[in-house]
């Protein structure tokens, strides 16, 4: 494989929020579910009329706490209808930009509600903090342009970004791209090997561990299959950043991942820790269903753009398998604890 054909996951992002409310709906898809999709890493949404269950009071005037800080907050405010409340506003690197804070009303909702206030995101959505600007840049132009769309014709929340990405200016790209680029990305996803993993349920636009009282357990896990789940389904719908996460996989699947990242020189671009080189995406301990949706969208040809036309020689050798076994290999590396330089041309 030549250098210049990048490494094994240039990973777009999918930058600005796209309302966890949407992936909740069941809209007809536009196109057929393709062939070989990995179910788990889309978290397609439930059949119509199926109840939507919340970790969240049901009273809007309810107070929620959390560990770890005195900030307190109502359900209502927890709904960010407007802005995202922030339960750690002493982590952030700089001053959030009100395109990031409160959005471009009505056109575009702010970033924070589905990337959270520090980028992390969460594993419906991208992981954007740490992200180098030109990289990000490039994602929200891709988006415009329609080169970047879901394998998965019924995931919601990439058409509502393209809609976000149209609503947006360059200065607001620019402004969010630089903000999230000085956030470190927490070190908060532990990979466990088990032949069991939690039942689960969509919850809050994405995969939660069944509460056992509520009929919940562990269950055997599929051959290729992560299932990755908060380990606190209140503290993740309350978008708390501090919040841990656990990513289960069958035995055997983290020695597979780093031989597939071996196999295909991830390292080349993406780091020999996977902490990115220049503006290539960094991917240690990201959302590895994250990772393998992006890897599926560039191999189905779903995903297009100057990072993914890099990769299309990688992905169309990778088998599912592979795909799924890197992605966790991925996340099982330990993020950087500083997020790198960012020293960048993107404001041309």
């Amino acid at each position: 494989m030549k250098k210049t054909l990048g490494g094994i996951l240039a990973i777009g992002l999918t930058v600005l929020c796209a309302a966890a409310a949407a992936q909740n709906a069941t809209p007809a898809p536009a196109a057929p579910v393709p062939a070989g999709l990995p179910d788990w890493a889309y978290t397609p949404p439930p059949p119509a009329g199926t109840p939507n269950p919340s970790a969240l009071p049901n009273d809007d005037a309810a107070v929620v706490s959390m560990p770890g800080t005195p900030k307190t907050f109502t359900r209502g405010e927890l709904r960010a209808l407007k802005e995202t409340m922030d339960w750690h506003p002493e982590d952030r690197q700089g001053t959030m930009p009100d395109v990031v804070r409160f959005g471009k009303p009505p056109a575009a909702r702010q970033c924070t509600l589905c990337h959270l206030p520090d980028g992390s995101g969460r594993p419906e959505n991208a992981p954007i903090s740490g992200y180098h600007p030109t990289y990000f840049m490039q994602q929200m132009q891709d988006y415009r342009e329609g080169l970047r769309k879901s394998a998965d014709p019924r995931k919601a929340n990439t058409n509502t970004m393209i809609g976000y990405a149209k609503a947006m200016s360059h200065e607001d790209d620019l402004a969010a791209a630089q903000f999230f680029a000085r956030q470190p990305y927490p070190r908060r996803i532990k990979v466990v090997e088990s032949k069991t993993a939690p039942k689960v349920r969509m919850q809050g636009g994405m995969h939660m561990a069944v509460p056992t009282t509520e009929g919940g357990g562990m269950v055997p896990i599929h051959a290729d299959e992560i299932v990755e789940v908060p380990d606190d389904n209140l503290r993740a719908e309350a978008r708390d950043t501090h919040m841990s996460w656990t990513a289960y996989v069958p035995p055997g699947t983290l020695n597979r991942g780093k031989q597939v990242a071996a196999k295909y020189q991830c390292a080349t671009c993406h780091g020999a820790s996977f902490e990115g080189v220049g503006p290539v995406p960094p991917l240690a301990g990201r959302s590895p269903s994250y990772t393998m949706r992006q890897l599926f969208d560039m191999k189905n040809g779903s995903r297009h753009g100057p990072w993914a036309e890099l990769m299309k020689p990688i992905v169309s050798r990778m088998t599912v398998q592979e795909m799924a076994a890197v992605s966790a290999f991925a996340a099982s590396t330990p993020a950087p604890v500083a997020p790198r330089s960012t020293t960048t041309s993107a404001a041309r």
